[in-house]
């Protein structure tokens, strides 16, 4: 298959770099990039799209824009048609793209299994997946699947169509679950376990070795050492900063759909996205994910604003719209927007109903008249 062949097939099936002597970033990605227009608005994710002609996303998307919305975060390939339509509506179309998770990546499953990641058992994300089955990873690590993913991000960002791309599962895979999916995997993960713990390649190990002097697998406990978790960390950092160079490269805009906090993100998923040079963040804060209520993401949005205060990345909250009546979406808004949040967004456009839509439209006008 030729390269452009596998980008586009592959298509369409989260600083602190020096602690560990990854030396400095590039003066052009130093500090922060597209500072706030000030205005509180909405996102949306779409994911799975409904069948809708051209004139039906068109009325969708102006009834979404009237409501506060700004912008789509849309998944699979990339549409010109529905990028029309919501350009008609004055609405951003931003490209929704997985990353480290390339389950849907024949290409990269068939040509490479040497890039997917290795848990502390030994075993490859590839033949044994973790949890579910797509579950399958590669390694932030290798040079060669960074080159690979930038080659990805290029092609899709090239789209003229397109005003900005957008990550998730731009992380490694959950060592710890969320509270509340300990019970629908019949699991307790009061600690990390080594079958849920990434990643301990060759490359990971050398590259820790020459940085520390210590061989991951040799450590008394992993989950406790600060090194191990920085390498981490930073590995993932700077795939997202390659990508973020590689997307403004060709004049588009890049955020990243993240979990819940700076504080969890980093224990469950090895993220430091609070460090990421990204225009917005989109923290997933899905509250029956955490066995958490619905005031619980007004302090995680406190927490997301207060770890990026002085710099002009956007956070955007994400709301779980089946969770929430329309009521309930009111008041998360609410409380988004009292954190200080830059706006929000929502997940997804299939259990939005037109109820949803009308608390959005009224909350924001709320919001519009105190601002």
């Amino acid at each position: 298959m030729k390269r452009r062949d596998f980008v586009s097939t592959a298509t369409a099936g989260a600083l602190g770099l020096g602690v560990l002597g990854y030396g400095a970033l590039p003066p052009s990605l130093l500090g922060r990039f597209a500072p706030s227009t000030g205005d509180f608005s909405g996102w949306l994710w779409i994911g799975r799209r409904p069948e809708k002609s051209p004139a039906e996303w068109r009325a969708l998307f102006a009834r979404l824009r009237d409501a506060g919305i700004r912008g789509i975060l849309v998944g699979r390939a990339f549409d010109p048609a529905m990028a029309d339509a919501a350009h008609s509506a004055d609405l951003e179309y931003h490209q929704w793209t997985w990353i480290l998770n390339r389950a849907g990546d024949t290409w990269a499953r068939e040509n490479h299994p040497e890039w997917f990641t290795i848990s502390r058992n030994g075993d490859s994300t590839l033949d044994v997946p973790p949890y579910v089955g797509y579950y399958r990873w590669v390694c932030p690590s290798r040079a060669p699947v960074r080159e690979y993913l930038r080659g990805l991000i290029d092609e899709a960002a090239a789209q003229p169509g397109l005003d900005g791309i957008h990550l998730d599962y731009i992380r490694y895979c959950d060592v710890i679950l969320p509270r509340g999916l300990w019970e629908k995997y019949d699991l307790v993960q009061d600690r990390e376990l080594p079958e849920y713990d990434f990643c301990y390649c060759d490359v990971c190990r050398e590259q820790f070795e020459d940085l520390t002097g210590r061989d991951p697998f040799e450590l008394d406990d992993p989950s406790s050492d600060s090194d191990w978790a920085r390498f981490r960390w930073d590995s993932i950092t700077r795939v997202v900063t390659e990508l973020s160079e590689t997307t403004r490269a060709r004049g588009k805009s890049i955020s990243a759909a993240v979990f819940a906090t700076p504080t969890l993100a980093r224990k469950l998923v090895r993220q430091a996205w609070d460090e990421w040079p990204v225009d917005r963040l989109f923290p997933m804060l899905y509250h029956p994910a955490y066995d958490r209520d619905i005031p619980w993401i007004g302090r995680s949005a406190e927490e997301g604003v207060r770890a990026l205060e002085g710099s002009s990345t956007e956070l955007n909250p994400g709301l779980y719209v089946p969770a929430l009546s329309p009521g309930e979406l009111a008041e998360a808004i609410r409380l988004a927007r009292d954190a200080g949040a830059a706006g929000f967004s929502l997940f997804d456009l299939n259990p939005l109903t037109e109820a949803h839509i009308a608390a959005v439209e009224a909350t924001m006008r709320e919001t519009s008249l105190r601002q």
